[in-house]
């Protein structure tokens, strides 16, 4: 099995699979190529080329529809690179940290808050992701 770090390390691949996440929150069945060459603005050759990288690691899911291909994301294998970065993510103080909220230096924050705040993170993250690529396309 290709390694899945390999996989992701390629921002196309990325910028696909960031696409196809999207579209399926949408609620769409499946993306074609022509939708996403026209979407991302890059040539078929180079989509076709990275939906098999992709399909290969089992990112990606296809449904055939006459001579129609539709790509769907699946995420279950991106669980690998979940575990792996938790560790990075977690207190770097360990069990030895204090405890400020118990200090009452700093209140808990209750869940909806806890929850918006990885949320905006994790937007952030990624319009961060898409202003380099861009930036990227134009040469800047």
């Amino acid at each position: 099995m290709t390694d899945i770090f390999d996989v992701i390390a390629d921002g196309t691949r990325r910028d696909i699979l960031q696409l196809l996440r999207r579209r399926s929150e949408d609620g769409d069945a499946g993306t074609s190529v022509t939708q996403i060459v026209s979407e991302l603005g890059i040539s078929q050759p180079t989509v076709s080329k990275h939906l098999k990288v992709l399909r290969e690691a089992e990112l990606v899911t296809v449904r055939e529809d006459g001579q129609r291909r539709f790509y769907s994301i699946e995420a279950a294998p991106l669980e690998q690179v979940d575990d792996w970065l938790v560790p990075f993510l977690a207190d770097p103080f360990g069990e030895s940290a204090p405890d400020i909220a118990a200090l009452g230096m700093v209140p808990p924050l209750p869940d909806g808050a806890a929850h918006a705040a990885e949320v905006v993170g994790r937007a952030a993250a990624s319009a961060k992701h898409v202003v380099q690529t861009a930036l990227k396309r134009l040469g800047a």
